[in-house]
């Protein structure tokens, strides 16, 4: 719709959600959520991933627009270029979903394997954020959500640089919403449990029994209600009844308990 101003006309900008890890589980679920509350996307993901095939659903299904970006996150002069890209555009909500973890013995990983996950997990979430905040700071009211993970509030074995990395995550968004809390940015982070996003993570899943694999929800289903807890401004979000309750569990119960239990586990996702 244009806009008459002094004799001219002005065409809106239009807004746009930022999702990173877009073309599958959570993030993809992310993206349909969005899109159907009739939100623009620009959705990023990994190099041939499908992500122009959902773009078109998107578009089809729901009358938005859909703009995609494929980059490897873990690459500094990926992120550049992802910023230069990003900065055509206004952006009212960044979700930072990327990320990467799996269950290894620690002494058989590769330094490779170490790399993407902290380079994903960590230091991409910082560095789009902090590019990004300036384009954030200049709208009337945004929002940033930080995908961390229940496994930010244990210790595991087997899975050592992945809880540690989303401990990170929890850390810096709780500090950063403090750091923005008089400003137009809300930053929150969101602690989801276990999901069945693709074939290798439900078949991990199906091993566990009992408190696990009652708390998994959806992909659909946590998107939903971290997108409604963001934009009611929740600093801390955790999906679902069980894995609150898990969450509790986790902050009373002695470490070397958690321990324990996790790595006989975990231990079952080797096998």
């Amino acid at each position: 719709m244009l806009k008459e101003s002094k004799n001219k006309y002005i065409i809106p900008m239009k807004k746009y959600v930022v999702i990173t890890g877009a073309s599958q589980g959570l993030g993809k679920a992310f993206a349909h959520v969005c899109a159907r509350r009739g939100y623009h996307l620009i959705l990023i993901s990994l190099p041939n991933e499908s992500i122009e095939e959902l773009a078109e659903l998107l578009i089809i299904n729901y009358n938005v627009e859909v703009l995609f970006y494929e980059t490897d996150l873990t690459k500094n002069e990926n992120i550049e270029q992802l910023v230069i890209f990003l900065k055509n555009y206004e952006i009212n909500i960044l979700i930072n979903n990327a990320g990467l973890g799996g269950t290894k013995k620690f002494n058989e990983v590769t330094v490779k394997y170490i790399d993407n996950i902290l380079l994903l997990n960590m230091r991409s979430l910082v560095v789009l954020t902090h590019q990004l905040l300036p384009i954030l700071k200049q709208q009337k009211e945004t929002y940033i959500l930080n995908i961390s993970s229940l496994a930010a509030f244990s210790p595991m074995p087997f899975k050592t640089i992945y809880p540690a990395s989303k401990s990170f995550v929890y850390s810096f968004s709780r500090g950063l919403n403090a750091e923005l809390q008089n400003t137009n940015v809300h930053v929150a982070v969101a602690h989801p449990g276990g999901m069945a996003t693709n074939k290798e993570v439900s078949a991990r899943i199906n091993k566990h029994k009992g408190l696990i694999k009652r708390s998994i929800l959806t992909p659909e289903q946590t998107a939903e209600i971290c997108l409604r807890k963001l934009l009611q401004k929740v600093p801390v979000i955790i999906p679902g009844k069980v894995n609150r309750f898990s969450s509790v569990l986790q902050r009373i119960l002695p470490v070397n308990m958690q321990l324990n239990m996790m790595k006989k586990k975990l231990q079952k996702e080797l096998e």
